[in-house]
C-alpha cells in the first residue's frame, strides 16, 4: 500500500472534523473525480484510519496509502468505478 509517488488529483481537507464527516465528505468528493483519479483525504480524526479501510472495502475504491504526520492523516484513494 505504499505508493508515495502517486499525486492526488484532488485534495479533501477534513482536518478538525469528527466521524462520520470525513467518510461522508470522501463519499461525496470521490463521485466528483473520474475513475482512475486519486483523492487525497487530510484528516485529524484518529478514527479515520479504520473508517477508510472499511469504506474502501465497502465501496470498491482502492485505498492506496495512509500516512500520518504529527496528528494529521494523509490518505490516498483511487476511484475505481
Amino acid at each position: 500500500m505504499a505508493e508515495s509517488s502517486v499525486s492526488a488529483d484532488q485534495v479533501l481537507d477534513c482536518t478538525g472534523l469528527a466521524c462520520p464527516l470525513p467518510v461522508v465528505k470522501t463519499s461525496q468528493a470521490i463521485k466528483k473525480i473520474e475513475p482512475g483519479q486519486v483523492l487525497e483525504l487530510i484528516a485529524t480524526d484518529p478514527g479515520v484510519e479504520p473508517d477508510m479501510h472499511a469504506w474502501s472495502r465497502r465501496t470498491g475504491n482502492e485505498l492506496l496509502s495512509i500516512s500520518k504526520e504529527a496528528d494529521v492523516f494523509h490518505i490516498l484513494i483511487r476511484r475505481v468505478k
